[in-house]
Protein backbone atom coordinates (compact mmCIF):
# COMPACT_ATOMS: atom_id res chain seq x y z
CA UNK A 1 0.00 0.00 0.00
CA UNK A 2 1.30 3.46 -0.80
CA UNK A 3 0.23 7.08 -0.59
CA UNK A 4 1.58 10.30 -2.05
CA UNK A 5 1.61 14.02 -1.42
CA UNK A 6 2.41 16.84 -3.82
CA UNK A 7 3.52 20.39 -3.03
CA UNK A 8 3.49 22.76 -5.99
CA UNK A 9 5.01 26.17 -6.69
CA UNK A 10 7.55 26.09 -3.85
CA UNK A 11 9.59 29.28 -4.23
CA UNK A 12 12.98 27.61 -4.31
CA UNK A 13 15.08 26.35 -7.18
CA UNK A 14 14.82 22.60 -7.86
CA UNK A 15 18.59 22.23 -7.66
CA UNK A 16 18.63 23.39 -4.04
CA UNK A 17 15.67 21.20 -3.09
CA UNK A 18 17.19 18.10 -4.75
CA UNK A 19 20.31 18.41 -2.57
CA UNK A 20 18.18 17.89 0.54
CA UNK A 21 15.85 15.35 -1.09
CA UNK A 22 18.79 13.07 -1.81
CA UNK A 23 19.41 12.80 1.95
CA UNK A 24 16.08 11.05 2.61
CA UNK A 25 15.48 8.98 -0.53
CA UNK A 26 14.74 5.35 0.44
CA UNK A 27 14.95 5.91 4.21
CA UNK A 28 12.45 4.95 6.89
CA UNK A 29 9.92 7.68 7.64
CA UNK A 30 11.07 8.25 11.22
CA UNK A 31 14.68 8.58 10.18
CA UNK A 32 13.78 10.82 7.24
CA UNK A 33 11.80 13.20 9.47
CA UNK A 34 14.71 13.31 11.89
CA UNK A 35 17.19 14.12 9.12
CA UNK A 36 14.95 16.86 7.71
CA UNK A 37 14.30 18.40 11.10
CA UNK A 38 18.01 18.82 11.84
CA UNK A 39 19.19 19.77 8.34
CA UNK A 40 20.16 23.43 8.19
CA UNK A 41 18.86 24.14 4.70
CA UNK A 42 15.79 26.17 3.78
CA UNK A 43 14.57 23.34 1.53
CA UNK A 44 14.15 20.97 4.47
CA UNK A 45 11.03 22.82 5.69
CA UNK A 46 8.78 22.28 2.62
CA UNK A 47 10.14 18.73 2.25
CA UNK A 48 9.30 17.88 5.85
CA UNK A 49 5.83 19.38 5.46
CA UNK A 50 5.17 17.36 2.29
CA UNK A 51 6.48 14.16 3.90
CA UNK A 52 4.19 14.63 6.90
CA UNK A 53 1.29 15.15 4.48
CA UNK A 54 2.13 11.90 2.67
CA UNK A 55 2.19 10.03 6.00
CA UNK A 56 -1.20 11.51 6.94
CA UNK A 57 -2.59 10.53 3.52
CA UNK A 58 -1.39 6.96 4.11
CA UNK A 59 -3.04 6.77 7.51
CA UNK A 60 -6.34 8.12 6.13
CA UNK A 61 -6.63 5.66 3.25
CA UNK A 62 -9.38 3.05 3.26
CA UNK A 63 -8.24 -0.17 4.88
CA UNK A 64 -5.10 1.35 6.29
CA UNK A 65 -6.17 1.13 9.91
CA UNK A 66 -3.57 -1.61 10.39
CA UNK A 67 -0.73 0.55 9.09
CA UNK A 68 1.91 1.50 11.62
CA UNK A 69 3.67 4.82 10.83
CA UNK A 70 6.96 3.26 11.95
CA UNK A 71 6.64 0.65 9.16
CA UNK A 72 6.70 3.24 6.34
CA UNK A 73 9.57 4.34 4.12
CA UNK A 74 10.11 6.98 1.43
CA UNK A 75 9.52 4.96 -1.74
CA UNK A 76 9.91 7.79 -4.23
CA UNK A 77 10.74 11.46 -4.02
CA UNK A 78 10.68 13.62 -7.13
CA UNK A 79 11.60 17.28 -7.47
CA UNK A 80 10.38 18.84 -10.72
CA UNK A 81 10.83 22.33 -12.06
CA UNK A 82 7.78 24.58 -11.85
CA UNK A 83 7.08 27.85 -13.59
CA UNK A 84 9.81 30.47 -13.65
CA UNK A 85 8.92 34.00 -12.63
CA UNK A 86 10.80 36.48 -14.79
CA UNK A 87 11.79 39.81 -13.32
CA UNK A 88 14.04 42.58 -14.59
CA UNK A 89 16.76 44.51 -12.84
CA UNK A 90 18.42 47.72 -13.94
CA UNK A 91 21.92 47.29 -15.32
CA UNK A 92 24.61 49.68 -16.47
CA UNK A 93 24.13 51.96 -19.48
CA UNK A 94 20.34 51.83 -19.33
CA UNK A 95 20.08 48.09 -19.89
CA UNK A 96 17.84 45.61 -18.17
CA UNK A 97 19.00 42.19 -16.97
CA UNK A 98 16.59 39.28 -16.56
CA UNK A 99 16.30 37.62 -13.15
CA UNK A 100 14.76 34.14 -13.09
CA UNK A 101 12.96 33.22 -9.89
CA UNK A 102 12.54 29.47 -10.09
CA UNK A 103 9.88 27.31 -8.45
CA UNK A 104 9.71 23.61 -7.63
CA UNK A 105 7.11 20.86 -7.47
CA UNK A 106 7.71 18.22 -4.80
CA UNK A 107 6.13 14.74 -5.05
CA UNK A 108 6.69 12.18 -2.29
CA UNK A 109 5.44 8.58 -2.18
CA UNK A 110 5.51 6.55 1.02
CA UNK A 111 4.90 2.80 1.22
CA UNK A 112 4.94 0.01 3.75
CA UNK A 113 8.18 -1.84 4.34
CA UNK A 114 7.73 -5.29 2.88
CA UNK A 115 8.55 -8.11 5.23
Amino acid sequence: MEAKAIAKYIRMSPRKVRRVADLIRGKAVGEALNVLHFTRKAASEPLEKTLRSAIANMLNLEGSSKVDPEELYVKEIRIDEGVTLRRFRAASMGRAVRIRKRTSHIAIKVAEIEK
